[in-house]
């Protein structure tokens, strides 16, 4: 017994030849000089804590390829190098803390090869896939101390086609330089006031539209003025420029205009809304809309779910009172995976769903960035104007393009995830060691709230490692589930420049269970999606910070998912990729461009991967910096270690489930699940059927861990290769609004 275990581990281990696991596949093998045999089964996360992931993993070791492997459990903290766009983790600093063998193993030998696991494994270049991690994670986040608004906005219905056209309080027309004509500067739309007829102008994708009246009465513009005709000359111009396959999306016939200048949210359908049961519920969903539109059965209430929230009606002209997730009518929890509408699953307490993207709000962006060439710069609008920040000492300044906090002598500024410092408001400004100690006391009715989920990890002599968890952009973990936005309203600076705040409701948001939060396909594919990025034709940019694909083709373009036209699947659901018609995010990809979610893209002197860009055709090839060091741990001032080997960030192929059957509980024995289905544990060196009082704990683990591979699977399938164009953070606007889409 133990017979491997008892043999002299250090003359055996320490030489370890080319490692012969295949990253592509768990488990993972290395073979020594000595021919003994080390296997890693996929591990079992347990928690995590900012960027340290604590996991047990089973780990047999056999003296050559004839005898018995020895099972036993090692217990680990490692340091996630995260990349939120190829969904991609890497596993580093790995400290084993725990190690469990049978008994009778010597504690020399545990202490050896201990030693062995925390040298060899990081020369593995462990990347695994986020998916797999969101799903498996077995410690439990809800509740939240910060108490968010789900006062409903304004929600209007309409049975046509309409457009919510969004204006930031009263309308504010000033002449803008860039394009020689007045607009309204506080709106992300292209509204122009034309000189010759002295009428206002609207673009909206292929259509201008014109009113008298700002708020009312637009219609379809039958001929455009001189000054309106040569801006659109210029815009169609850049469309063609940018190559922008989402061009093909945009609306094919004008559609109504709705203005409001409050917060708003617009639900609609063509024509009666028309209904369809949800497999094994009481709901039915509406499939003429390209809106989440339920209604119970039971209860006869309508439901609607906007930026995560939940509210209900009698009737579809309202009005709408909030419910909390964990409130809704039972049969919102079955609505079934694959379904048309499982994509509100996350949004519903108790779901898979719901779990998993409370767990994606845990997991950071990260990034390292260099002291020398990250650079900041901040704007006033005339001199620092600071306001205080209720409950702390800090103050945030008013009038300012970014984030500025002031904290007693110094001043700090957060520029797209990125902490800087200054003894002076207007700077210079170096990057940051340190977050301001009072930030985690913002409240979120404060503008600067966001700022609290920006981090600062490590320090080394050259780099300093920060990272942003998706409150960074405004996903809030709310109770059992997720919201998007505070859900209060931030008063915008109005002077001779414009600074727009963060809003929660207006654009459709809708979460994703691969790429968060998105606008609604209205604002996506041809409102503003075209304007917002060519500067100088639209106001400050304040809707969501990242500018993402919608997932829903609207009607004119192959129906909504599960409708009449077309649109099969859900999120979780089997799709199609060959099928431009395949709903959720299931479609082909190739009718629009991949979109960033990862803002560290956009600057100098950050890099969120280890891998070097190639300017010319924004590719990337493998390759860290020579010299790169990082401290071990998440603690600043640490003594510097040597980071692993090179390795990109690539996807594994497809897991092999046959093999990838081993299991430990927490108390760390061992267990497979055999053909069968039956339950073993390891005993005495061998497999003995059993049956755990844990079953059911196992069980759950089992499919967490089919769960995870599944997601994996289709994270790569919903992230096709395709061209890339700045998001709204590249630029910010122009004219004199200095609004722009960068996260501050």
């Amino acid at each position: 017994m133990n017979q491997y275990l008892k043999l002299p581990l250090l003359a055996l281990f320490f030489v370890v030849t080319q490692s012969s696991f295949s990253q592509a596949n768990w488990p993972r093998v290395i073979t020594t000089a000595k021919g003994v045999v080390i296997t890693l089964y996929q591990p079992q996360p347990e928690s995590l804590n900012q960027t340290i992931l604590t996991t047990r993993t089973v780990v047999s070791v056999k003296k050559d390829k004839t005898t018995e492997p020895v099972f036993g459990v090692f217990w680990a903290e490692s340091t996630l190098n995260t990349d939120l766009e190829t969904r991609m983790a890497a596993l580093e600093q790995i400290k084993v803390t725990q190690l469990k063998f049978p008994e009778g193993t010597k504690p020399e030998h545990l202490t050896a090869l201990t030693a062995i696991l925390e040298e060899e494994i990081p020369k593995w270049n462990l990347i695994v896939p986020l998916d797999e991690i969101v799903a498996t994670l077995e410690q439990e986040k809800t509740g939240q101390s910060d108490e968010f608004s789900t006062k409903a906005p304004e929600i209007n219905y309409a049975s046509t086609l309409t457009t919510l056209v969004l204006i930031d309080g009263k309308p504010i027309v000033k002449n803008d330089e860039t394009i020689k004509m007045e607009k309204v500067i506080n709106t992300p739309f292209l509204i122009v006031k034309d000189p010759a007829d002295q009428q206002f102008y609207l673009f909206a994708g292929k259509f201008w539209y014109t009113s008298k009246s700002l708020e009312s009465g637009w219609e379809k513009a039958a001929k455009l003025p001189a000054a309106t005709a040569k801006l659109n000359k210029e815009i169609e111009k850049k469309a063609q420029e940018s190559k922008d396959a989402l061009v093909d999306t945009l609306p094919a016939k004008p559609t109504a205009i709705l203005v409001r200048t409050q917060a708003a949210e617009l639900i609609q359908t063509e024509g009666d809304p028309d209904f369809a049961s949800i497999t094994g519920t009481s709901l039915l969903y509406v499939t003429n809309s390209p809106d989440n539109i339920f209604r119970s059965v039971d209860d006869q209430h309508f439901y609607v779910v906007l930026s995560g929230r939940w509210y209900k009606s009698k009737a579809l002209t309202g009005p709408w009172d909030y419910v909390a997730a964990d409130k809704l009518p039972g049969d919102f929890a079955k609505i079934p995976e694959g379904s048309a509408k499982d994509g509100v699953l996350a949004n519903v307490a108790g779901t898979d769903a719901a779990r998993e993207a409370v767990m994606e709000s845990q997991i950071p962006q990260t990034a390292k960035v260099d002291r020398k060439t990250a650079t900041c710069t901040v704007t006033y609008d005339g001199s620092p104007k600071f306001d205080p920040i209720e409950g702390t000492n800090l103050a945030v300044a008013a009038n300012s393009s970014l984030t500025v906090l002031r904290s007693g002598n110094s001043y700090f500024a957060v520029d797209n995830g990125v902490w800087f410092v200054s003894a002076n408001p207007s700077g210079p400004w170096e990057v940051s060691e340190k977050r301001p100690e009072e930030v985690d006391k913002i409240p979120p009715q404060n503008q600067a709230y966001s700022t609290k989920y920006v981090y600062i990890y490590d320090v080394s002599p050259q780099y300093i490692y920060m990272g942003y968890t998706p409150g960074y952009m405004g996903c809030y973990v709310y109770g059992p589930t997720v919201i998007y936005g505070t859900g209060y309203y931030y008063r915008p600076w109005y002077g001779s420049i414009y600074y727009p705040r963060p809003v929660t409701y207006g654009f459709g948001m809708s979460y994703n269970p691969y790429m968060g939060w998105s606008m609604g396909f209205t604002y996506n594919v041809g409102f503003f999606s075209v304007g917002i990025g060519f500067g100088g034709y639209h106001g400050g940019y304040w809707g969501p910070p990242m500018y993402r694909p919608p997932y829903h083709h609207p009607p004119h373009h192959g129906g909504y998912p599960g409708g009449p036209h077309g649109g099969n699947g859900g999120y979780y659901g089997p799709r199609n990729p060959g099928s431009s018609n395949s709903g959720g995010i299931g479609n082909n990809g190739n009718n629009r461009p991949d979109r960033s979610n990862n803002i560290y893209n956009q600057r100098n002197g950050v890099s969120s991967r280890d891998v070097a860009r190639n300017p010319k055709s924004g590719s990337q090839t493998p390759g860290r910096n020579p010299g790169t060091t990082r401290p071990a741990g998440n603690t600043p001032g640490t003594n510097p270690a040597t980071r692993p080997a090179s390795r990109d960030l690539q996807a594994p192929a497809k897991n092999n489930p046959a093999s990838n059957n081993k299991y430990s509980d927490r108390s760390g024995n061992v267990y497979q699940n055999d053909k069968s289905g039956n339950w073993q544990k390891r005993t005495n060196d061998s497999w003995q059927n059993t049956k755990p009082d844990n079953k059911q704990q196992l069980e759950r683990s089992q499919q967490m861990r089919d769960r995870g591979n599944m997601r994996s699977s289709q994270s790569r399938e919903a992230r096709p290769s395709a061209p890339s164009r700045p998001s709204p953070g590249s630029n910010t606007g122009g004219g004199r609004s200095a609004g722009g889409g960068r996260r501050r």
